[in-house]
This record gives C-alpha cells, sequence and structure tokens, in this order.
C-alpha cells in the first residue's frame, strides 16, 4: 500500500472544488453533479498513476456502490460500500438512486466536501411561518340612543334602549324607512328620505352595515317602482 498511499497524498493537493454547477428542481437551489465530482479529482489521480472505478453491487431496494482506487503499481484501494435506497422501483428510481450513490461515494472516498444544498434541503424541514398574532376582538358598537333627521316632513326619528345592540338599532332604522319609503309618492320622495336622514343613514353604514346594505335595497326598489309610475 505504500505506492498508492503517497499517490493519493499527491493526488489530493491537486484536487480542485466541485462547483455547483447543476439546480434541484425540488428546492431550486445549486449543488455540485456526479460530473463536476469526477472533475474536480479526475485529473489528480490520473496524473500520479491512479485509476478510479466505482463499482455496484445488487440490491432489492436500491444500489450499493463503492469507489475503488487502483495504482499503476497494481496496488488497490476500497474506500469501502455505500447503500442508497430507490425511491421508486422502477428504472428512473434505481438511475437516480445510482448517481446520488456515485456522487457521495466519490466525495467520501476523494476527501472532497461542496456545500451540498440538494442534501441540505432536504434534511431540513421546511421553516414554519410564525402565526400571525391574533387581533383583540373588538367591542361591540352600541347603538345611539337617539338620533334623528332634519327637520321636514321625512324626518326619521329612531330612540333605542342602552340595552340594544347597534345591529339591532340598524333594523329599528330600515324599518321606518321602509315606513316613508312606503309612503313615497314619487321619485323626488324617495331621494328627500335619503337626504334629510343622510346623518342616520351614514352611522348605518359603520355600525349596523347588513342592515345599511338592505335599507339601500330599499331605496333602489322605490325609486325603480316610481319611475314605472
Amino acid at each position: 500500500m505504500k505506492e498508492i498511499a503517497s499517490a493519493l497524498v499527491k493526488a489530493q493537493k491537486a484536487f480542485g472544488p466541485a462547483l455547483k454547477s447543476s439546480t434541484n428542481p425540488h428546492f431550486r437551489n445549486r449543488y455540485a453533479d456526479l460530473s463536476a465530482c469526477v472533475e474536480a479529482v479526475i485529473d489528480g489521480l490520473n496524473d500520479n498513476g491512479i485509476a478510479m472505478i466505482q463499482k455496484t453491487f445488487e440490491h432489492t431496494d436500491g444500489v450499493v456502490v463503492e469507489t475503488v482506487f487502483l495504482h499503476e503499481s497494481g496496488e488497490m484501494l476500497e474506500a469501502g460500500r455505500l447503500f442508497v435506497p430507490a425511491s421508486k422501483v422502477d428504472a428512473q428510481g434505481f438511475g437516480s438512486a445510482l448517481t446520488y450513490a456515485r456522487r457521495y461515494s466519490l466525495m467520501a472516498a476523494c476527501g472532497i466536501a461542496p456545500e451540498d444544498d440538494d442534501a441540505n434541503a432536504a434534511t431540513k424541514a421546511p421553516r414554519q411561518a410564525a402565526p400571525a398574532p391574533k387581533a383583540a376582538p373588538k367591542p361591540a358598537a352600541k347603538a345611539p340612543e337617539s338620533m334623528e333627521g332634519r327637520d321636514g316632513p321625512w324626518q326619521l326619528k329612531v330612540t333605542a334602549d342602552k340595552s340594544v345592540s347597534a345591529e339591532d338599532w340598524g333594523q329599528l332604522v330600515v324599518d321606518a324607512a321602509s315606513m316613508a319609503l312606503e309612503n313615497a309618492g314619487s321619485q323626488e320622495d324617495v331621494m328627500n328620505i335619503f337626504k334629510v336622514n343622510r346623518n342616520i343613514f351614514d352611522r348605518m353604514k359603520v355600525d349596523a352595515t347588513a342592515h345599511y346594505e338592505q335599507v339601500m335595497e330599499h331605496f333602489k326598489q322605490a325609486k325603480a317602482k316610481h319611475k314605472k309610475d
């Protein structure tokens, strides 16, 4: 083993970096593929009288690879077997496992260790996003105790008890507005009902949104009715 040991020391001094020349489609990062790993060491090995071969062994669940160095003196160094399971039992699965095994066996045998984004990304758990802080619940809107439109024949007056919620108050406004619209005789009356009580409807839009949309639908229907008349 003296000759091959001496030659390997010299060869290792000539090894170049295994450049990250390929992109992993699953993690979208770059890594040193098999050809880059071979290119990093083959000249250093050959220039010092060493041939590199990779032996394969049969396995039902994957592939087994062993990197072997042969020196021109006839000495041989076996780097040990590496098993890699196949992701699926077909030609593509075994072919991928073989490439993976050859790459890692070679890097281990030659002592080269490029940053392996492929393996790192495969073994790291995905980073979990921090849960968004829960917003503090908004206090329920209170109904105004009393609200009136501007003075006039279409003025609405809506009074509610302190215990009534803004939504319940909104229903009172819907009922009052509906009654006024039933008594409207023209589109002009419909518009006046809205204008006179605009402050009430604006309050509804903020604190009783669903009822605001409901009362606006009543106005729309009333306008359409008088347009036909």
